[in-house]
Formats: C-alpha cells, sequence, structure tokens
C-alpha cells in the first residue's frame, strides 16, 4: 500500500505536468479523510521544502447551495502558498491559466489576520482577530477528470487550490467589527463573463457567512493535533459564493458587490 509521502510525489508530478489521474479514493486501501490530509500535509512540506512558503489557508465547499452538484457535503482545507497568491488592483490582463488543470473560478471573500485566533471565540469575537479584507477570486483545479471526486480526493490534491487573485486591502478599525460583522452576513456577489450574469451569490450560502467559514476552520484544527493553527499573519480565503465555473484563456470576469464595501474584481485570464 502507498503511504502518504508517496502518494505525495504523485500528485505533485501529476500536478506539475498538467496531467489528470484516476480519484485516489477507492484504489488506495483505508484512503479516508485522515489519511487524505495526512497526505496533504506530506505535499505541504515537500513545497515548502522546494520554496513555496505557507502564506494562508483556503475553506473548501463552504458553500452548501453546490454540494450536491460535487457530490461533497462538508467543508475542507488546505494551504495557500506564496507562488499561488497574487495581490492586484483594478483590472489584471495578464492572469494566466497555463499551470492550471480544469480550472475553475470561484468569486470568495479573504480575510487577513492580525491575531491568532482560538477555539472557542465566537463570531464576535473573531472580528478582533481580522485585520483587513478583501474581495478576490479563487482558481480551483482539478487532477481528476471530470471534476468526478471523493471528498478525500479533494482534500490530497491541495483542496483543489490552484492560485488566488486578491483584490485591494481594506482595514477593519475595531470600532467597525460590529458594522463589518453584520455586512459579511448579508452581502451579495454578482458574477459576470465577457459581460452576460451567470450568476448571484449570497453571504449566507457560506456556512452563514465568510465569519462563520473562519470559525469553522478554526474548531476544526483545534481537533486536530497534526494540523498547523492558523496565525497571526495568514490571509484566510473563506469560500466561493457563487457556484464555480470553468474558466478560459481570453475571457473577462468580473464582479458587483451589494451590501459590503469593496471593488469588484476585473480579470482577463491568457
Amino acid at each position: 500500500m502507498p503511504n502518504a509521502p508517496s502518494i505525495a510525489d504523485d500528485l505533485l508530478a501529476a500536478l506539475a505536468e498538467r496531467r489528470q489521474i484516476e480519484p485516489l479514493a477507492g484504489r488506495v486501501p483505508g484512503f479516508d479523510i485522515a489519511y487524505a490530509y495526512r497526505v496533504s500535509r506530506a505535499v505541504t512540506a515537500r513545497r515548502v521544502a522546494q520554496g513555496e512558503p505557507v502564506v494562508g489557508r483556503k475553506i473548501g465547499f463552504t458553500n452548501r447551495t453546490i454540494w450536491d452538484e460535487y457530490g461533497v457535503h462538508q467543508p475542507i482545507y488546505g494551504p495557500m502558498y506564496a507562488t499561488t497568491v497574487r495581490e492586484v488592483a483594478g483590472m489584471v490582463l495578464d492572469a494566466s491559466l497555463s499551470a492550471y488543470v480544469e480550472p475553475r473560478i470561484e468569486p470568495e471573500i479573504v480575510f487577513g489576520l492580525n491575531a491568532t485566533p482560538e477555539a472557542d471565540m465566537d463570531e464576535e469575537e473573531l472580528m478582533s482577530c481580522i485585520g483587513w479584507v478583501a474581495h478576490g477570486f479563487e482558481i480551483v483545479q482539478s487532477l481528476f477528470p471530470g471534476w468526478v471526486f471523493k471528498v478525500e480526493d479533494c482534500i490530497a490534491a491541495f483542496g483543489l487550490h490552484g492560485g488566488l487573485l486578491v483584490g485591494p486591502r481594506t482595514p477593519i478599525a475595531p470600532e467597525d467589527h460590529a458594522l463589518w460583522l453584520e455586512r459579511l452576513r448579508s452581502f451579495s456577489i454578482r458574477l459576470s463573463r465577457d459581460g452576460q450574469e451567470l450568476d448571484l451569490g449570497h453571504a449566507a450560502n457560506v456556512l452563514d457567512g465568510p465569519v462563520a467559514a473562519l470559525r469553522h476552520l478554526v474548531e476544526t484544527l483545534s481537533l486536530d493535533t497534526d494540523a498547523a493553527p492558523l496565525l497571526a499573519g495568514e490571509m484566510v480565503t473563506t469560500g466561493t459564493v457563487t457556484r464555480a465555473f470553468p474558466v478560459k484563456p481570453g475571457e473577462r470576469w468580473t464582479t458587483r458587490l451589494t451590501g459590503l464595501d469593496l471593488p469588484g474584481m476585473d480579470v482577463t485570464f491568457v
């Protein structure tokens, strides 16, 4: 039976070659969620050793409206790296898709942590750990053909993370915590491709709001003694607010936010 490091090597080789593989679940004996996170940690160790420091975490499958579409019915998490996160302002004309396998685009809310969150914090208390908020696009990808997989596959294969484009950071002042929390529970995002609106997503889709998603991640990490806790200085992207859509070179993707004072994204891919 292959061990976690050897599976990690196979996944990284497939990623480097932009080559899809058969899902792991069902063909690797004992490949459950705990095993998948062991593989994920082995992947992270290799990427860090190769000069890719971890800069934060992504939370996946927080949007309960898409669970049936993918056959995944619980949130997952995975690391993001200095090599996969890019901060942008305004229109981006050179966002390349060449490194990704079957990429899809997800409009998300991103937090920057200025303090280490604790597992017993409620949403109001967690706001004191969020130094800034931004809107961004996560580019997710699937090493498994046709986006057919099980949750264990998603966890092992990078949490499906490909890249993150982060818009301008907006600082959150302590006196504005309550106002931001209220808005983060009630905003909406309209997602368009080449000027045609494709979807309207609401904050509540994401486990009742991005701060609730952050709370879920903090609690989940606290229950796993092998998982690295979130620390001040990390960024967290909290899951897609709309459905995820295939994205191709030449397409222009835009968003418009209502109820949240953040600029929309405007990105043309090459």
